[in-house]
């Protein structure tokens, strides 16, 4: 299997295991806030180890394209996390997914590279697929609905735009020279979430700091595998297609194995289930046509 094809979907695999010992450490009283910022530093961390690839030296008239990836990748982290923070999950979840097609929308702009129409259609299930795989057996309006909306459609395109600078300038810079560079700057930029911290990270319970740091190790690991995927080998939509199959392994990953994660989602009524059931039918199709569009 080709690395660009292989590598996306590792790397979902691996955001799912990351995503369960989140929701503990989250369960523990880690909170959003304090979990970005340590999840960010840590990134910044281990991207540091692809400096050792190698690759030509920076040239200082260029180093605004590091500068503006990150501050994509900060400002989709915001926006996303406001999202969260003011709406339901049910709600947030299913809008970032629309990151999908906003790639596929935007890559002829940033790539001059059209997108296949098995593609397009792709983009489109895996959309849906997130849309249904999020749906929650509940009646009330769901809280916060424009601020979810605009926070998670806002951080979607930001998270696309990133992706796509990331093809476009990946070649020029080498990964061992980019990556680093921009993780280093988010770093930077997440310093100022230490006043939206709820309280000091040295009050975090100690039980918390296991679930937490393992978390925050494999979001970074899964974070080098699918970036660095992209700027070797470009085709971010393809990439997105197939990464965003971690909804589909959540369900599944949840249901096998989620009480080892003290996690109760598997016991959701009948009628989630069937909905899920559909949402990952719609995934699979999708990962399909990837495969076969290559």
């Amino acid at each position: 299997m080709p690395a660009a094809t292989l590598f996306p979907l590792v790397s979902a695999f691996v955001y799912t295991v990351a995503a369960l010992l989140f929701k503990r450490s989250s369960d523990l009283g880690a909170g959003l806030w304090r979990t970005t910022f340590v999840a960010n530093l840590i990134c910044a961390l281990l991207f540091s180890m692809l400096w050792l690839e190698g690759g030509p030296a920076p040239d200082p008239a260029r180093l605004w394209q590091p500068g503006l990836i990150a501050a994509c990748l900060f400002l989709g982290q915001l926006s996303q996390f406001f999202a969260l923070e003011r709406g339901d999950v049910s709600v947030a979840v299913p809008v970032f997914g629309l990151k999908v097609v906003i790639v596929a929308f935007l890559t002829p702009l940033f790539t001059g590279q059209p997108v296949s129409s098995s593609l397009w259609m792709g983009a489109l299930l895996s959309t849906i697929g997130i849309v249904l795989l999020n749906r929650q057996d509940v009646d009330k309006r769901p809280r916060g609905l424009a601020v979810t909306i605009i926070g998670g459609t806002v951080g979607a395109i930001c998270f696309a735009i990133f992706d796509l600078l990331v093809q476009r300038w990946g070649p020029e810079w080498g990964p061992g020279r980019l990556l680093p560079a921009i993780f280093w700057i988010n770093a930077f930029l997440s310093l100022g979430l230490i006043q939206r911290f709820s309280a000091p990270l040295h009050e975090l319970p100690r039980g918390t700091w296991p679930w937490l740091l393992g978390g925050c190790v494999l979001l970074a690991a899964q974070s080098i595998l699918f970036v660095r995927t992209i700027a070797l080998h470009g085709q971010a939509t393809s990439a997105n297609i197939l990464y965003s199959s971690r909804g589909l392994m959540s369900v599944l990953f949840v249901w096998l194995a989620g009480h080892w994660f003290v996690n109760h989602e598997r016991h959701l009524g009948a009628r989630v289930m069937r909905w899920r059931l559909l949402g990952a039918s719609l995934m699979l199709g999708s990962i399909v046509l990837v495969l076969t569009s290559r």
